[in-house]
């Protein structure tokens, strides 16, 4: 059995991800721009797409508590 996600556990991996696909199209652009300085290229879009991936996470995250919240808000309306 599955345990379920954690915060922690969404905002690591939205930010691991961006993170990596950031990391490779700045290899790919730093290839075909100039290839010695590839990897400043993809260490300059990899960053920030990890902060935006770590963004994301604590959006979702915010989202899926706001959710939780409306929910529990509505059962104690109904319930009383």
């Amino acid at each position: 059995m599955t345990r379920p996600r954690s915060s922690a556990d969404i905002v690591g991996w939205t930010a691991a991800i961006c993170g990596a696909l950031g990391l490779v199209t700045g290899l790919v652009i730093g290839l075909f721009a100039y290839v010695p300085t590839a990897w400043a290229a993809a260490v300059e879009i990899g960053i920030p797409a990890t902060v935006v991936g770590a963004l994301l996470g604590l959006a979702i995250v915010g989202g899926r508590g706001l959710v939780r919240w409306l929910r529990s808000r509505s059962a104690q309306r109904w319930s009383a």
